[in-house]
């Protein structure tokens, strides 16, 4: 369903304005190709220019990567290239069998994650969450989970059993709708991952004490390909954050 609120068409792009009530997501801005907003429908024509092949250089960023621990921002605005980041965030996230990927796993300081619970490209909905905000949240189960950024490493967490949220897809239509079962976990997982909240901080003490030695070696593992410059210092990465959030906030 589209938004249910007038859209303002520019020249080169798209406004969703603010919804009004409480908890509601931020406006975007869907920036396309003047093209795709003159003639059809936008949203037919749209929806055709995504199927189109952009190649981006990404990659799935292990513990402890800083940026892991980055509070992303809200997105004002989607264009090309954050289209084709999405694209490519569904590609490494069949390819490693995962069923969710959030922004700052690959290095994008934004409020988003993709996600399809069958985890197989051929099955399920694929599902994009842009500025998601749960609220309703209720009861709790405890069930094992992994992380794509920390691989190999897997522990009981507690999440709510049903939750409410509210984002937008990429389309701009505006998401709000209860959510039950994997689905709800695969949601809180990756909205932690926008907090700056791994699973690891969700385990028991005991639990995270027993995987210490395990998570020392991803540690060593990162400042050895720091040093070798195979990975960018504190610095650049401070500073490739700030240029996504100037370009995207």
């Amino acid at each position: 369903m589209l938004y249910p609120i007038e859209l303002q068409v520019h020249a080169d792009f798209l406004v969703i304005p603010r919804p009004i009530g409480k908890g509601c997501p931020l406006p975007l801005t869907l920036y396309a190709p003047a093209d795709l907003l003159q003639n059809g429908t936008f949203g037919e024509r749209f929806i055709g220019h995504l199927s189109s092949k952009t190649e981006l250089i990404l990659e799935i960023l292990h513990f402890p990567h800083p940026i892991l621990r980055h509070p992303a921002k809200p997105i004002r605005r989607v264009d090309e290239n954050l289209r084709a980041a999405i694209r490519r965030m569904f590609e490494l996230m069949y390819e490693h069998s995962g069923v969710g990927l959030a922004a700052p796993q690959v290095g994008i300081p934004l409020r988003f994650f993709v996600a399809n619970e069958t985890g197989s490209p051929h099955e399920g909905t694929q599902r994009v969450f842009i500025n998601p905000v749960i609220s309703q949240a209720k009861g709790v189960e405890e069930e094992e989970e992994g992380c794509l950024s920390i691989p190999s490493i897997r522990g009981r967490v507690k999440r709510n059993k049903t939750l409410f949220v509210r984002a937008f897809d990429l389309q701009g239509n505006e998401i709000a709708e209860p959510v039950g079962g994997f689905m709800a976990r695969i949601i809180q997982h990756e909205t932690d991952h926008l907090d700056g909240i791994l699973f690891l901080d969700r385990l028991t003490e005991n639990s995270r004490l027993a995987l210490e030695e395990r998570l020392s070696d991803f540690v060593a593992d990162f400042e050895a390909r720091q040093r070798t410059g195979s990975l960018p210092n504190d610095p650049q990465i401070a500073e490739s954050i700030r240029e996504w959030e100037s370009r995207y906030c």
